[in-house]
């Protein structure tokens, strides 16, 4: 298993549906930590995994505390906008863990001091956005992340 996509609190459904698809599509695992601002079994989930959902391995927590005591020997980064340097940065290792928070507003402050040395962002070149889709992010990252790990 090459990666492990983690998701802090997702609140949108279809983001979390495609990242799941996304996570099949590159044999990665899918870490879902709650709460989550839909339901597991909302349609919009399975519409946007389609059928697909049966087949991910996925991991679901508690909480952001029960994720990080089951993961604490794991090595993880962080992906924020107010990370310094870049994904093409990350020194990318079968079985790291990619941790992105949720959609509107990102990595919990604290998590982001914490862990200030593993953050990273995805470049913008326009300053009238703060920020790209989830779902977009995270598939930007694993692909890099198959692209140096050379998984395909």
């Amino acid at each position: 298993m090459p990666l492990n996509i983690v998701l802090i609190e997702p609140e949108i459904p279809n983001n979390t549906g495609n990242i799941g698809r996304l996570a099949l599509a590159t044999d990665s695992r899918l870490h879902l930590v709650k709460p989550f601002g839909f339901e597991i079994d909302d349609k919009r989930l399975k519409r946007a995994g389609l059928d697909y959902w049966q087949h991910l391995d996925v991991v679901y927590y508690d909480n952001v505390e029960a994720f990080f005591t089951q993961n604490k020997y794991a090595k993880m980064v962080f992906l924020s906008s107010h990370g310094t340097k870049t994904h093409w940065d990350i020194e990318f290792k079968d079985d790291l863990f990619l941790v992105f928070g949720k959609e509107s507003v990102g990595l919990p402050k604290p998590l982001q001091e914490k862990h200030k040395d593993q953050l990273f962002k995805i470049p913008l070149y326009s300053e009238s956005i703060r920020s790209l889709n989830l779902a977009n992010a995270v598939s930007i990252v694993v692909y890099e992340g198959l692209r140096n790990l050379r998984a395909f």
